[in-house]
């Protein structure tokens, strides 16, 4: 802990500093307050007023916001580098969080931070809730429901409400799923896992998040949040402000979110959170819908249910179809599957394909043929397309993550051969 800590009881003293002007910067801090921006809104209001990068954390030492020039500002504050303040937030002498602060320029008049530090203090008060219980008891819960271990309304409703989240009228699952694809820090998936929940709290104060009970390491990190909100726009809009939070914050990874529909009763977040999976899953492979909601899922919804009842023979069909052709992918570093996936959504159309592949046209009719040999199923044929259509979806709906690489089958160059101009036509 810091020891340039400031001690802010929540009534700020007798004016001073800059008089008017101080007045004039609290005025839009003020208008987010009477509006119901929230805290996400609130900490950046906040730090334009005091010309000062902030972070707000809880009294749990959760960070809640922040409003930082780059992720390692972000750092040296919640970790309270040189000329980083710590004020303590309190409410009716209660310690209520904590308030960050590092000037940016001139040093924050002493009255401002005091009367900024007391109106962010009230809103913490009234957005935060009970204090998170700890990381382990609520991934136990979260791994508790989705398993279907809780069973019972009550019960789901009882262990929800000691982690204050108050599942009675519902709500939604998001599913956010992150892949390292440059150097991080040792604990980015904490880091994940802390922003998709302050964007959540944000703008939906009781909801909870946890790492995926799947959770296994290596380059992937996955957080299961569930959202305390029976209306269907507030969950879209939680989604939104996560999402915003992750492409801010957290950096050196590529995120895909999938979220639920609407589940009204409490025992209906078994069925929501294998929506949000099947959502997130569709979104990791569709490079230009990251986020998807279970209704933007398309056909996909359909084997939802065979993966809920009967995933063994879901497996079967992958395997019949499309598993050979993932294992030759992993092998030998080439792009069946994604030049199959291209060729389908191109209509059958081979020039149409090698244009958004970048590649020779002979190189994707190559491709194809191998396609044939390690499925015994002909693109050529309307059952053939069907059965590799729905061996995609399935591996989608299984959440085996497409093979990557660049492509070094014979005759492909490495998937960029120069084009010749007859071949254009």
């Amino acid at each position: 802990m810091p020891s340039n800590v400031s001690h802010l009881p929540v009534s700020p003293g007798p004016g001073g500093g800059k008089g008017s002007g101080d007045a004039a910067a609290l005025e839009p801090v003020c208008a987010i307050i009477e509006s119901g921006g929230g805290l996400l809104e609130l900490v950046p209001t906040a730090a334009r007023a005091l010309d000062a990068s902030l972070v707000l954390i809880d009294r749990a030492r959760a960070v809640l916001a922040v409003a930082a020039r780059s992720p390692a500002e972000e750092q040296a504050l919640v970790k309270g580098g040189a000329g980083v303040e710590t004020v303590e937030l309190r409410v009716s002498d209660e310690m209520v969080g904590q308030l960050r602060v590092r000037p940016r320029g001139a040093p924050v008049p002493a009255p401002l931070l005091r009367t900024v530090a007391a109106l962010v203090a009230l809103e913490v008060e009234r957005t935060g809730g009970p204090d998170r219980a700890s990381r382990q008891v609520t991934g136990d819960f979260v791994a508790a429901l989705l398993s279907r271990e809780l069973t019972g309304r009550e019960e789901i409703v009882a262990a929800g409400n000691q982690l204050g989240i108050d599942l009675t009228r519902g709500g939604f699952v998001v599913v956010v799923r992150a892949h390292q694809i440059a150097p991080a820090d040792h604990d980015w998936r904490a880091r994940l896992l802390a922003v998709a929940e302050r964007g959540a709290r944000s703008t939906a104060p009781g909801s909870i998040a946890a790492l995926s009970p799947a959770e296994d390491g290596g380059g992937v990190g996955e957080v299961v949040v569930l959202v305390s909100e029976p209306d269907e726009d507030a969950g879209r809009r939680v989604v939104e402000v996560i999402v915003r939070e992750l492409n801010a914050h957290l950096a050196g990874v590529r995120v895909s979110v999938g979220y639920s529909r609407l589940a009204a009763d409490p025992v209906d977040f078994h069925r929501a959170a294998n929506e949000a999976l099947l959502a997130a899953n569709v979104a990791e492979g569709d490079e230009e819908r990251p986020v998807l909601s279970f209704g933007e899922t398309g056909a996909y919804r359909i084997l939802l249910s065979a993966m809920s009842e009967d995933p063994a023979e879901l497996q079967r069909f992958y395997a019949e179809t499309l598993r050979d052709i993932v294992d030759y992918d992993e092998r030998y570093g080439t792009e069946l599957v994604q030049t199959l996936e291209t060729y389908l959504e191109s209509d059958g159309n081979v020039a149409g394909t090698a244009q958004k592949l970048f590649t020779h046209r002979h190189t994707v009719r190559y491709r194809l043929e191998r396609v044939r040999e390690r499925s015994g199923l002909d693109v050529g044929s309307s059952d053939g397309r069907e059965k590799l259509s729905l061996g995609l979806k399935a591996m989608r709906v299984l959440g085996i993550a497409p093979p990557g690489g660049p492509a070094s089958e014979r005759g492909s160059e490495a998937g960029r051969v120069p084009r010749d101009p007859k071949d254009r036509s």
